[in-house]
């Protein structure tokens, strides 16, 4: 067995998740509830029917990834070639992270709250991990002298996302700018940025920042999931620039060889659709709206998203987030996280994710809010 794996943490939000019952309201899990639209599965069936689901190249379909380096257009990363599909966004983070670092000399700085598959992935592969911590006083929002002042001589990447999970922090487009001049300006080797977009179409602000539209070394990961409800078909991808993506296509092709031949194909349907990527994007923020009235009513303290499906509620001093999480699903039939998996800082709070119809996060949430006036005890 390998040690590094015996000494990672299993998924305390798959675990929590499996203790819910048939009456339970879920706020765990980041999962759509709404279903995808089903004339992508229809044309991609179409074609199936035509041409059959053979094994694409390892990095994917030509004209799928065509479509999305064309869609988002990223300096150094707007040909097919820049693409490459993967099984998901988690995959597009693993091979990036194994391919881009050396675990005998490189780390990776995590800015936290954060996603901790980060961590758990470059743990698993020995590379070391040094994280710095956003400020719950400024709502969690991506201070870039902090991310800078963090770089150690050995900091190879910095992985980002945005927005975020867990808070729906979204980095600002000045924000953006500045990290990309500053680390443009260091001397000696560059630092890469792994840049995790995977809610990018449930961004709610005005002025997102998309850091490869200014630092040419930039690898972004993204996937369907979570814009077009698409969990399970795990079609996600990597871009980056030449020559960092040939290496990326071969790793990933030890890994899995190619993503799904029929995903791909929803794929190219929906990136060939004007408007079709944000097509559940108002459901999401009509659904914020009536998420942050109902926090508000709540009385407790929260963080209000820039985007992505959560939100993150603080608990009392003196409460743990986890065992708060375990009453929650244990007793009071509720589904949450506990904060303190996405990094110390948050060690005081729960995630909610608000995926649920409005009147099942709004009960649940008043069911944290008496357990927060009730705390337990032992």
């Amino acid at each position: 067995m390998n040690p590094r794996l015996l000494s990672i943490q299993p998924s305390v939000i798959r675990a929590l998740a499996a203790k819910k019952t048939p009456g339970s309201i879920d706020l765990g899990l980041g999962e759509p509830t709404l279903r995808p639209q089903q004339r992508f599965f229809e044309a991609a069936t179409r074609w199936v029917a035509e041409n059959g689901t053979k094994y694409t190249t390892n990095a994917g379909d030509f004209a799928t990834r065509e479509r999305i380096a064309q869609h988002y257009g990223y300096p150094g990363m707007s040909e097919a070639r820049n693409v490459c599909m993967t099984t998901g966004s988690q995959e597009a983070v693993f091979v990036t992270i194994k391919t881009m670092l050396d675990a005998d000399v490189d780390e990776l700085l995590v800015v936290e709250p954060a996603f901790p598959a980060y961590a758990k992935m470059a743990q698993l592969e020995g590379i070391a991990t040094r994280k710095i911590a956003m400020r719950a006083e400024d709502d969690f929002a991506y201070d870039v002298d902090a991310i800078l002042g963090a770089i150690g001589p050995n900091t190879r990447m910095i992985a980002i996302g945005s927005p975020a999970n867990p808070t729906g922090t979204v980095l600002r487009r000045a924000d953006a700018k500045r990290l990309a001049d500053a680390l443009l300006a260091r001397a000696g080797e560059p630092i890469w940025v792994l840049f995790d977009e995977i809610y990018r179409e449930l961004t709610c602000i005005d002025d997102p920042g998309y850091l490869p539209a200014f630092y040419p070394y930039t690898i972004v990961a993204n996937s369907l999931s979570k814009s077009n409800a698409l969990t399970g078909m795990r079609i996600g991808w990597v871009m980056a620039p030449a020559p960092a993506i040939d290496s990326i296509v071969q790793t990933h092709a030890w890994v899995t060889a190619t993503a799904s031949a029929f995903g791909q194909r929803i794929a190219f349907e929906i990136f060939g659709e004007s408007g079709a990527l944000a097509e559940q994007a108002q459901w999401y923020r009509t659904q914020r709206t009536a998420v942050i009235a109902a926090l508000r009513a709540s009385g407790m303290r929260f963080i209000e998203p820039d985007g992505a499906f959560y939100a993150c509620v603080k608990l009392p001093d003196g409460l743990d987030c986890l065992d708060a999480a375990t009453e929650l699903v244990e007793r009071r039939g509720v589904v949450a996280i506990p904060g303190k998996i996405f990094g110390a800082t948050l060690a005081n709070w729960l995630r909610l994710s608000w995926v649920a119809p409005i009147e099942s996060f709004t009960e649940g949430l008043e069911r944290i809010a008496a357990l927060a006036s009730a705390p337990v005890r032992g």
